[in-house]
């Protein structure tokens, strides 16, 4: 196989619409736009949510009370399963976890939680515990240091 033999599964690529060219092609004229209209018109666009002027919908509803989504911490999660890939008597930063590529960004800090079994005595610096994984590696002997 060579690259210049190389082609797509059939029905894999779609021609784009070719509009205004002769008959037969049912896009001649107004080119699948109508006669007349906002929509006719060159450069023709309405933003989201725009309802031909009538008040839209998203500004006739009350708005009403406070959301927290703003405000929420999203943290990093890593499962104690994941820790195994330590030595016995390591400690675990999130700046290792980092490197190490169990994290891929800290967000707002790391979280331990307690799905799958640990088998080694490790010392875990993270910004929060779940209450298992807390037990799980002191259980070991290690220690759960909140950062």
């Amino acid at each position: 196989m060579k690259l210049n033999t190389v082609k797509p599964n059939p029905y894999a690529t779609k021609a784009r619409k070719r509009v205004g060219r002769g008959p037969g092609s049912g896009t001649g004229k107004t080119a699948g736009t109508g006669e007349n209209g906002q929509n006719s018109r060159s450069g023709r666009s309405v933003r989201i949510g725009f309802e031909g002027g009538q008040t839209p919908l998203f500004r006739r509803l009350p708005k009403r009370g406070f959301s927290n989504a703003r405000f929420k911490k999203v943290y990093a999660i890593i499962n104690l399963d994941d820790l195994n890939k330590f030595e016995d008597g390591a400690i675990v930063t999130p700046e290792i976890l980092k490197d190490m590529g169990l994290v891929k960004k800290e967000l707002d800090g790391i979280k331990i939680l307690g799905d799958g079994k640990l088998e080694k005595k490790l010392t875990v610096k993270a910004n929060k515990f779940s209450k298992v994984a807390k037990e799980e590696i002191e259980k070991l002997g290690g220690k759960a240091e909140v950062i």
